[in-house]
């Protein structure tokens, strides 16, 4: 055609009718779906606020977002829709998956109905053909996060076996470098950034629980996005079990994160009229992880469940006597810990029936007559006498098989053959999806809580699950052991109004927003180091608030790596969370408490501050010193740490920053606590006098670190003027 003619056929062309689009907006971040995309609606975009926007350019914007036919490849482009099926065209990972027996493996969904209000959408999707119906929940939180789940349902005559379902958030096409954590026990939560190209990039837990290795967030980002600055998305999945997330580039001009739960062979087979619902995933995204972390932290506390009280200091007693109990013992702990101000003394495990070592007892949740001839009464009204609270270690969803209940019922242990799956701790998992197994552990905690006055539970979880089946050639049962995790939490708190429950795995390996929904605080390591610890808090939180993020003193040996460390890098390590003692203080004379008991006054002036603030990582810091801080809702004032991990090439070190203040208020700067000696420098001047600065200043110029001797620290207040 000549293109005079292409020009008068253009001008004769009847427009389309603008497309329909849902648009979602809360908390700084808008979600417009374009429900006109071919073959299923598709998210336009996830991230900045779209305000003002009217409804034509939304649309145009929709439009805008279409792909063209290319050369070699289908007819119609196909696009990332709400739910990606390979039936579609879709080449990259499908959002559903499942077959009938084998068969029946088609999926190709389209828009059924749509229910919508100002920030919150179900979107219903159906393919009759398949026999399936499709809901796709959206809502934006107060603080802009945005959460998706998925909802399958069986409409076909015959039973379905779900492989998977997994919501989708779209990138940013520049988004091109990934965050995400791994780590084992000791050392969970450890960073690690590589180049997003074209591909998937996968990470799976395939350990019943969410796991010491696991990504707590996966983010892709402009590369360099650090805590401060730099545009980057990530999502989190709210569940303890099997899971999996992927960020992921296609050739056809899309990129991703999807995730949800990791479903096992046969695991979830929907009868006809059944439906699964997949977990929460939740996104957020921000100019920076401090940002992207800060919706995390602020909707988190929100929620009518939050622990709203000043959070306990707590000390737990493992560390300090392990299983040597005895009422002499622990009453005289109890004594000191009152002494230096402790408010929750916990009893952890030892405490039951046979449990002399790790060995035997798991499951018999009774108290050891033995040892405790009396029960817990003495020890319980001791520490209530003392004016504190008292908290018990449990480990309900394991067993010893050298216990009274595994001999009784060897048929609760999980296993998928007649041999038991591999031991670890000397101990198998209870499978609590079976209804007498629930019903006796049940039972049992809600005598204990019943009889003793128990405001708090430190809920262990010690071993990953293994070949996790309902018995020697049975089905999987990690999908209903979590969820009868979930119930009874959920009962355990209904019927026990107060109760606290700390979720603690190993150490840190069972962090995830879907316990955290249940319980009010996680144990964030078994590793007290402080050193160790500075990561583990650092990346944990990206996703925790720090009021439920449970941070301890620890001896000055530390047990789990032998590190000789002083009160002073304990204490500002340990002060941006829950605050606790991991310590034997029997062992330590009247002026050493006094020490202790120091930073525990301090503490409970800071957590009204830390239980609000905004949590402040500073990039760009001297390899050898680490800067954080929490700054208070409206900046009226931080707190800094100023931690020397190692020796710097700077000598004295240059500058470093303070951001998250208001720029134009005045800041009157003062040292709280100055761990050690000055290695025998001269006096930091700004530290000695009167010194105010700009909250302008101090995020751009910043002020000169005093010298440190490595595994040394700083804790500097900063209040505003007026």
């Amino acid at each position: 055609m000549h293109s005079t003619d292409r020009l008068l056929a253009a001008e004769h062309t009847v427009p389309a009718p603008d497309p329909r689009v849902l648009h979602l907006l809360r908390g700084g971040t808008s979600v417009l779906v374009d429900l006109d995309a071919a073959p299923a609606p598709a998210i336009v975009h996830w991230g900045a606020a779209l305000e003002d926007s009217a409804p034509a350019t939304l649309g145009s914007l929709a439009v805008a977002a279409r792909a063209q036919r290319v050369s070699g490849g289908l007819d119609a482009t196909p696009a990332l829709t709400l739910v990606p099926t390979g039936a579609e065209g879709w080449f990259a990972t499908p959002g559903l998956e499942g077959h009938r027996e084998g068969s029946g493996l088609s999926i190709r969904l389209a828009l059924a109905d749509v229910q919508a209000g100002e920030h919150r959408a179900s979107i219903a999707l159906a393919d009759a053909e398949a026999g399936l119906a499709v809901r796709v929940e959206l809502r934006i939180g107060p603080s802009g996060l945005f959460h998706q789940r998925v909802t399958v349902r069986n409409t076909g005559p015959t039973p379905y076996t779900l492989q998977s379902a997994q919501p989708t958030f779209p990138l940013p096409w520049d988004a091109t470098e990934i965050f995400d954590t791994t780590g084992h026990h000791l050392r969970e939560r450890s960073p690690q950034r590589r180049t997003l190209g074209t591909g998937s990039h996968v990470r799976e837990s395939r350990r019943g629980r969410t796991g010491a290795d696991s990504a707590i967030l996966l983010a892709a980002g402009r590369p360099g996005f650090g805590f401060e600055r730099g545009r980057v998305h990530g999502i989190h999945v709210a569940w303890s079990g099997n899971h999996r997330v992927t960020a992921e580039r296609t050739t056809t001009g899309d990129a991703l994160l999807a995730g949800g739960e990791l479903l096992l062979p046969g695991e979830v087979v929907l009868a006809s009229g059944a439906a699964y619902s997949s977990p929460w995933a939740i996104g957020s995204w921000g100019d920076g992880l401090t940002e992207l972390s800060a919706r995390f932290h602020d909707e988190w506390r929100a929620r009518p469940q939050h622990p709203r009280r000043p959070r306990p200091v707590t000390l737990n007693t493992w560390e300090a006597v392990y299983f040597d109990h005895s009422l002499e013992r622990l009453t005289a702990l109890a004594d000191a810990a009152a002494s230096v101000g402790v408010e929750r003394f916990v009893l952890d495990d030892g405490w039951f029936e046979g449990r002399r070592d790790d060995t035997a007892g798991l499951g018999d949740w009774t108290v050891d007559g033995d040892v405790w001839p009396e029960g817990l009464h003495p020890l319980a009204d001791h520490v209530h006498a003392l004016g504190m609270e008292f908290g018990l270690w449990v480990e309900p969803e394991m067993v010893n098989p050298d216990s009274d209940l595994a001999r009784r019922h060897p048929d609760w242990i999980l296993r998928g053959r007649m041999s038991l799956p591999p031991s670890a701790r000397q101990q198998q998992v209870l499978d609590l999806s079976h209804p007498e197994a629930y019903a006796h552990i049940a039972a049992r905690l809600h005598a204990l809580l019943d009889e003793y006055p128990i405001a708090y539970l430190k809920w262990d979880h010690n071993r990953d699950l293994v070949d996790a089946a309902s018995g020697p050639a049975g089905s999987a049962r990690v999908h209903e052991h979590t969820l009868a995790v979930y119930r009874l939490l959920d009962e355990l708190k209904a019927a026990h109004p107060g109760l606290e429950i700390e979720s603690c795995a190993s150490g840190g390996a069972r962090v995830d927003l879907g316990i955290l929904d249940r319980t009010d605080r996680v144990w964030t390591s078994d590793s007290l180091d402080p050193l160790e610890r500075l990561d583990n808090q650092k990346y944990t939180g990206v996703v925790v608030p720090p009021e439920m993020l449970g941070m301890h003193l620890t001896s000055p040996v530390v047990h789990s790596s032998g590190r000789t460390v002083s009160l002073g890098l304990s204490g500002a390590v340990a002060l941006f969370g829950h605050f606790g003692i991991e310590w034997d203080l029997t062992s330590l004379d009247h002026a050493r408490r006094a020490e202790i008991a120091e930073w525990v006054a301090l503490a409970k002036r800071l957590r009204p501050l830390i239980a609000s603030g905004r949590v402040v990582h500073v990039d760009g810091t001297e390899p050898g010193i680490d800067v954080r801080g929490m700054v208070a809702a409206g900046a009226a004032s931080a707190v800094f740490t100023i931690v020397q991990t190692a020796t710097t090439a700077a000598y004295p070190p240059g500058r470093i920053r303070m951001p998250g203040l208001d720029p134009a208020r005045t800041y009157r700067l003062r040292v709280l606590v100055r761990d050690g000696e000055d290695a025998g420098q001269s006096p930091l001047e700004w530290a000695e006098s009167d010194t105010v600065l700009t909250g302008l200043q101090l995020a751009e110029v910043g002020v000169r670190p005093p010298v440190q001797r490595p595994q040394q620290a700083i804790v500097v207040e900063l209040t505003a003027e007026n």
